[in-house]
């Protein structure tokens, strides 16, 4: 069974931080490309951070750049998304995915292309 989990959302303060985790189980995360994305209410899902396979090259969009860090865990089943300086805007549902062997940082940030596998979200409110 494969299973692929987000977890780590909840309610922020504008300017405060939040840890969001994505565990696998039944895979590995460790020669995939992986991804970070997220939808606001009545818009479309955006990929907002990802991390290649191997050589350990990040994306980040403009709107996240310099307050959000994507990294691997210890664990290789882990991958986590570093969110500070929180703004209302990044209110959202967020998402965790695996892209498909040998998918590329770029492709697998492109919420168009295809993935291996999608959690099923955590709830990210900011607000004062």
């Amino acid at each position: 069974q494969v299973q692929l989990v987000e977890s780590g959302g909840g309610l922020a303060q504008p300017g405060g931080s939040l840890r969001l985790s994505c565990a696998a189980s039944g895979f590995t995360l460790e020669n995939r490309a992986i991804g970070w994305f997220r939808q606001a209410p009545g818009k479309e899902r955006d990929g907002i951070s990802c991390i290649s396979a191997r050589d350990g090259i990040r994306y980040y969009a403009d709107s996240v750049k310099g307050r959000f860090t994507i990294s691997r865990g210890d664990a290789k089943n882990t991958v986590y998304l570093q969110m500070n300086s929180l703004k209302s805007e990044d209110t959202a549902v967020y998402y965790c995915a695996v892209g498909l062997s040998s998918t590329t940082v770029r492709n697998m940030c492109d919420s168009g292309r295809p993935k291996t596998y999608w959690g099923q979200g955590t709830q990210v409110t900011v607000s004062s």
